[in-house]
């Protein structure tokens, strides 16, 4: 397998109903694994290039579902299916993270 340009990880982390402590599991990170998934093949991006990959808990998990896209460090929060298309046409297409989904804010 060639090492990806990218590698996108999508936190699937999911507690019991009623924990006091939320999850991105539960805030619909399967939904968003698969968009990821479907996103890419929709653009037709060649198998290895873009790995997507689901991850147990990532830490901030009052801002989920968070997705961290490698090499580059940038940690988007409380991502959408929405935000799927934008993160690879601006971020995984053109290089450049999306300034809009104020990437990076859970450091600040």
């Amino acid at each position: 397998m060639p090492k990806p340009k990218y590698h996108i990880l999508v936190c699937t982390n999911s507690r019991p109903p009623g924990h006091p402590k939320p999850s991105c599991g539960s805030a619909g990170a399967a939904q968003l694994l698969m968009a990821f998934n479907m996103g890419l093949m929709q653009r037709s991006v060649p198998p290895g290039q873009v790995l997507v990959s689901a991850t147990g808990c990532l830490g901030p998990c009052e801002q989920g579902p968070t997705v961290v896209v490698y090499p580059d460090n940038t940690w988007y929060s409380k991502v959408t299916e929405a935000d799927v298309a934008t993160i690879l046409d601006e971020h995984v297409t053109k290089g450049t993270p999306v300034e809009k989904l104020n990437p990076d804010a859970v450091w600040k």
